[in-house]
């Protein structure tokens, strides 16, 4: 089974990007997350529908 969310160094590093930069992501509402307790995390359709926008984009 594929997981279902992702953490935050997770999804920066498929993404190749930095850990702050995907913070940067989520705080502007680029990228969707949830919060479970004190945990960020990010749904793995969010982030393929983000990267589908980046494709979309360019």
């Amino acid at each position: 089974m594929e997981k279902l969310l992702y953490r935050v160094t997770e999804t920066a590093q498929m993404l190749g990007l930095s850990r702050s930069k995907v913070y940067v992501l989520i705080q502007g509402g680029v990228l969707p997350s949830v919060r479970i307790d004190g945990s960020r995390r990010i749904k793995a359709e969010d982030l393929l529908a983000y990267v589908a926008a980046l494709s979309s984009a360019a």
